[in-house]
C-alpha cells in the first residue's frame, strides 16, 4: 500500500514538472535581475524623544552588494554544504532530493525535510510570498529553470548570498557580518561562515544573538557537512568546532533597548512589518534621553554591585514617568538586554508588598480618620478561610501605641491590617481595581500587598499621591505620523480620580516623613527637591521595591530573582535599589522643587506615638502632618 502511495505521488510530481517544462517551451520568457544589485531599503521609521530629537530608528540593515569573487572560499563552501551540496551539478531542481523529502515526510506523517535548492530558495525569496500552494510550487520550479538557463551558477550564488534573510531585518552576507561581528564578510573565519550558513534554516530559532546555543548546534552540523565533503581539513574542522558562537547585539548597545523593542512590537502589530521598516513613520515617544541615560548608567552600576553582594543572578527593573501625563521618561527592563529581551517593567509580576499600604491609609483618611489618630501595635490573631492568621512586623516586635502617621512612615504591618479592617476589605479591593490592578483578592492580607503587579502598574498606583489623587495610565508613544505627515495614531489618555486632593495630599505629606529618615542615611548625596517614597519587601525577601516621586518624576524599581526565589536574609530596599533612585533624581535638574499641597490643608505638629499636639517641633518624636 505504501509503495502504491509513493508511486502516485512521484507520478503526480513528474506530470507537474513535465507541464512546467511544456509551458517553458511555449514561452521564451526571461527574468531581469538588473534591479537586484541596487536595493532600495525604503524609508526608516524614526523615534523621537520628548524634545523632538531622534534617538532610534527601525530599518532593514543597509544591503551592500558584494561580488562573489571578493568572498572567501570558505563562505561559499559553508552555504553549499548547508543548503545545496550539489548546487554546481544539478539543473536547479534536485529530483532526488524531492523524492527523498517526500519519503521522509510520509514516514514521519508531517513536514520534516524540504528539498529546495539554492536557486529555488532565491526564486521563492524574490518572487513569492510564504503561502504554500500547488500553483506557487509549480511557478517556482518554472522560474528556477528559467534562471538556471539564463544565468551562470556563480551569478545565481552571488545574488543569493546578497539577498538571503538572516533575521533581525538583515539581508545579505555583508550586512549580516557587519551586524553580528562588526566586520566585512571578507574577514570572517570558517566557524563564523558556518554560523551564517546555519541561520538560513530558521533565522528566528538559529539567531546567534537570541539563541546562541541553537545557532552553535546548527553551525556544528554545517561544519560536519563541510568536513564530510572535504571542503575543510581536519585541523580546520577541529579548530572551528571548538569555538563558541558569539555575536554582538547592536540593540543592546543603544539607548533604551527594552523600550525600543516594546515600541517595535507595537508598531509592527498595528501597522505591519513593511510600514515599520520601509514606510517612513515618525513616532513621537515620551522618553527623555538624559533621564534614560542616567537611569541605565546607575541601574547597571548598582546591579553590578548587587550581584557580588546578594546573588549573581538577581535582576530587576526601573520605570520613570511624568506625574501629570503618565509619559514614560525612562525604562530599564533588566540588567542585560543582550542576554534577555524579557521586559521586566511590563512582564514581571511581583507581589507589591508595603508599596500598597498608602492606598489603605488614603481610604481611611477618606472615611474620616486623621494621621493623628492612634492604634495599638500588638499581637494579632484572626481566622481567615478557616485558618488562624498571625501576621508579624518585619522588626519581629510590637511597639504599642502609635499614630497612623508613624505606622505608615515606619511600614508597620499590624496597624495597617487593623486600619484595613476598619475601612473594609471590599472597599480596599475596589480601590485596587480602580487603579487597574488585576486579580485583587478580598482578603485582609491585601493590607500587606499580596497583590501581583508589574513595575508599570505599581508606578501608576504610587503616582496617584504625586498627582493629587488622580490615576493616569503610563504610556510611551504620544503619536505616530505616516511618511506624508498625517497622524495615524494618537494616544488616548486614561485618567480617573481615585481620591480627593485633600486626601491624597495628606498621604503624600506622611510619605515625605519616611524620606526624611533616609536623608539622614545619605546626607551628602541628597536630592535638591522634595521627595515622597515607599519601600516594599515581600515574604522571604523575594522582592524588594522602592517607589518614589519628586514634583517632576515618579519612579518604581525592584530587585529580585527571575524565578522568584528568596534573595537571602535582610535584603532590603534602602540598601539595594534606593541608591539608584537617589542618584537618578540628584542628577536631574528638576524645574520644580516642592509639592503643591491643597491650600485648604493646614500643618499640624503632633507626637508620633501619642498624637498629642503639645510637643516641641524640634523634638525627634515630632511629626508635621496636614489636616
Amino acid at each position: 500500500m505504501r509503495i502504491i502511495r509513493y508511486f502516485f505521488v512521484i507520478a503526480a510530481l513528474s506530470v507537474a514538472c513535465a507541464w512546467g517544462m511544456f509551458v517553458f517551451l511555449l514561452h521564451s520568457k526571461t527574468v531581469d535581475f538588473s534591479r537586484l544589485t541596487h536595493y532600495d531599503p525604503g524609508r526608516p521609521t524614526i523615534l523621537l524623544d520628548d524634545e523632538g530629537n531622534e534617538w532610534a530608528r527601525f530599518q532593514y540593515d543597509k544591503r551592500e552588494f558584494i561580488g562573489i569573487d571578493k568572498m572567501p572560499e570558505h563562505v561559499i563552501h559553508a552555504f553549499i554544504a548547508a543548503e545545496d551540496h550539489k548546487f554546481f551539478t544539478h539543473s536547479g531542481i534536485s529530483y532526488k532530493g524531492i523524492v527523498r523529502s517526500i519519503l521522509v515526510n510520509l514516514y514521519h506523517r508531517r513536514y520534516v525535510q524540504g528539498a529546495s535548492t539554492i536557486t529555488q530558495q532565491l526564486v521563492r525569496h524574490l518572487f513569492f510570498d510564504l503561502k504554500k500552494t500547488f500553483k506557487r510550487k509549480l511557478l517556482e520550479q518554472f522560474y528556477t529553470v528559467l534562471i538556471e538557463r539564463q544565468f551562470t551558477k556563480h551569478q545565481i550564488l552571488e545574488v543569493y548570498l546578497n539577498h538571503i534573510c538572516f533575521g533581525h531585518g538583515i539581508y545579505g552576507v555583508e550586512a549580516a557580518c557587519q551586524r553580528f561581528w562588526d566586520k566585512s564578510v571578507t574577514d570572517i573565519s570558517i566557524d563564523q561562515a558556518a554560523t551564517l550558513a546555519g541561520i538560513i534554516q530558521n533565522p528566528v530559532r538559529r539567531s546567534p544573538i537570541n539563541h546562541p546555543l541553537s545557532a552553535q548546534q546548527r553551525r556544528n552540523t554545517v561544519l560536519r557537512s563541510m568536513y564530510r565533503l572535504s571542503l575543510i581539513t581536519d585541523i580546520q574542522y577541529a579548530q572551528a568546532i571548538a569555538k563558541s558562537v558569539s555575536a554582538r547585539d547592536q540593540d543592546a548597545q543603544t539607548i533604551a533597548p527594552h523600550l525600543k523593542e516594546e515600541i517595535r512590537q507595537f508598531l509592527e502589530e498595528r501597522f505591519g512589518r513593511t510600514a515599520l521598516y520601509e514606510g517612513g513613520l515618525t513616532v513621537q515617544t515620551t522618553m527623555n534621553k538624559k533621564t534614560q541615560a542616567l537611569a541605565q548608567r546607575y541601574f547597571t552600576k548598582q546591579f553590578e554591585e548587587l550581584r557580588k553582594k546578594v546573588q549573581k543572578d538577581v535582576d530587576g527593573a526601573l520605570v520613570s514617568i511624568d506625574p501629570q501625563s503618565g509619559g514614560v521618561k525612562a525604562l530599564v527592563g533588566g540588567v542585560d538586554f543582550g542576554r534577555s529581551k524579557w521586559n521586566r517593567v511590563l512582564q514581571a509580576r511581583r507581589q507589591m508588598g508595603s508599596t500598597f499600604k498608602p492606598i489603605v491609609y488614603a481610604a481611611a483618611i477618606e472615611q474620616g480618620k486623621t494621621f493623628a489618630d492612634t492604634e495599638m501595635d500588638e499581637a494579632f490573631t484572626r481566622e481567615d478561610h478557616n485558618k488562624l492568621w498571625q501576621p508579624k512586623n518585619v522588626t519581629r516586635r510590637f511597639d504599642g501605641q502609635m499614630t497612623l502617621a508613624y505606622a505608615l512612615s515606619h511600614s508597620n504591618n499590624i496597624v495597617t491590617i487593623k486600619t484595613l479592617l476598619d475601612v473594609g476589605c471590599e472597599r480596599i479591593a475596589e480601590l485596587g481595581r480602580k487603579c487597574r490592578l488585576k486579580n485583587v483578592p478580598v482578603y485582609p492580607s491585601i493590607a500587606l500587598g499580596c497583590i501581583d503587579a508589574t513595575p508599570f502598574e505599581n508606578v501608576a498606583v504610587f503616582n496617584i499621591f504625586a498627582n493629587h489623587g488622580v490615576y493616569v495610565e503610563p504610556h510611551y508613544i504620544s503619536w505616530v505620523k505616516d511618511r506624508w505627515g498625517k497622524k495615524i495614531y494618537r494616544h488616548q489618555p486614561v485618567e480617573e480620580r481615585i481620591f480627593s486632593t485633600r486626601v491624597s495630599d495628606q498621604v503624600a505629606k506622611v510619605l515625605s516623613i519616611g524620606m526624611e529618615r533616609k536623608r539622614r542615611i545619605y546626607p551628602r548625596s541628597w536630592i535638591s527637591c522634595e521627595g515622597i517614597g515607599k519601600t516594599g519587601t515581600t515574604n522571604d525577601c523575594r522582592t524588594s521595591w522602592f517607589v518614589g516621586s519628586t514634583p517632576t518624576l515618579t519612579t518604581a524599581l525592584y530587585v529580585g530573582c527571575d524565578d522568584n526565589r528568596s534573595m537571602g536574609d535582610r535584603v532590603y530596599p534602602t540598601a539595594t535599589i534606593f541608591p539608584i533612585w537617589l542618584r537618578l533624581n540628584r542628577d536631574i535638574d528638576s524645574s520644580k522643587k516642592t509639592f503643591d499641597f491643597d491650600p485648604s490643608l493646614q500643618e499640624l505638629c503632633i507626637h508620633s506615638k501619642t498624637g498629642s499636639t503639645t510637643i516641641d517641633p524640634d523634638n525627634p518624636e515630632a511629626y508635621t502632618i496636614l489636616v
